[in-house]
C-alpha cells in the first residue's frame, strides 16, 4: 500500500538520489534539505521504496504553489504523482493551488489534466524556446 506523509531527514538521500536520477546532479541537496526542514516535502512511500516526492510552498501570491514534482523513473505511471498532489491538495492553507511544466513535458501537462487543473497562463523566458506552462486548481 503506497501512503504520503511529509518527509523526514532520514528520507533526504533516498529523495536526492532520485532526483539525481531524474536530473543528472545532485545540485538540489540544499533545496530539498530545505523544503524537509520546514514541513514543505510530502513523499510517497510503498513498503520500503521511495517512489517519488513534491516540495511545495505557500508564497505564491498567498497561495499553495507545487514547485516540483519528481517520481523515479521505475515508479512513474503508477499513480504516484497523483498521490502526491491529492494530498497538498488535502493539506494547503489556501483555497488556489498552481503549479508549473515546461510546455515539452507532456507527462507532466497530462497528470495535471487528469487532476483537474487547468491551464492558467504561461511564462516565456525560463527556458529559451521551451515555455513555462502555469496549472491551477481551485482547491474545493
Amino acid at each position: 500500500m503506497r501512503i504520503v506523509r511529509y518527509a523526514q531527514i532520514d528520507d533526504l538521500e533516498s529523495l536526492v538520489q532520485i532526483d539525481c536520477q531524474v536530473i543528472g546532479n545532485e545540485n538540489r541537496h540544499g533545496h530539498i534539505k530545505e523544503a524537509i526542514l520546514e514541513k514543505r516535502c510530502l513523499v510517497v512511500r510503498e513498503r520500503e521504496t521511495t517512489a517519488g516526492f513534491l516540495i511545495f510552498n505557500n508564497h505564491f501570491f498567498g497561495n499553495t504553489f507545487v514547485s516540483l514534482i519528481i517520481v523515479s523513473p521505475e515508479e512513474r505511471r503508477k499513480g504516484n504523482a497523483s498521490l502526491l498532489l491529492k494530498h497538498v491538495e488535502e493539506i494547503s492553507p489556501s483555497d488556489k493551488i498552481f503549479s508549473s511544466t515546461n510546455q515539452s513535458n507532456r507527462n507532466m501537462q497530462k497528470t495535471f489534466q487528469v487532476n483537474g487543473y487547468s491551464q492558467s497562463g504561461k511564462i516565456e523566458n525560463l527556458d529559451p524556446g521551451d515555455p513555462e506552462i502555469v496549472y491551477y486548481k481551485p482547491r474545493r
